[in-house]
């Protein structure tokens, strides 16, 4: 497997909105690291569900997010397991 580059900047498409909560649709990150700590930690759980991380054109789903997430060579710090 090659290894991801937690360094470069990535986009954040987020999933189904919860109704009437006009949530984040995209987001911009300096590093695919920012981008995964805010789609597991910060995200409602309905959006985390469909979201959508692009990184260099390569696309992952919330099932990806989480692995990267939880990879030993994820760079920062884990605010919740």
């Amino acid at each position: 497997m090659t290894r991801f580059d937690y360094t470069g900047g990535a986009g954040l498409s987020a999933g189904r909105a919860t109704r009437g909560s006009g949530g984040l649709r995209y987001r911009r990150f300096e590093t695919a690291a920012e981008a995964l700590r805010f789609a597991v930690e910060d995200m409602p759980g309905i959006q985390q569900r469909g979201a959508l991380l692009e990184v260099d054109e390569a696309r992952f789903d919330h099932n990806q997010i989480r692995a990267l997430y939880d990879a030993p060579d994820y760079p920062l710090s884990h605010r919740i397991k």
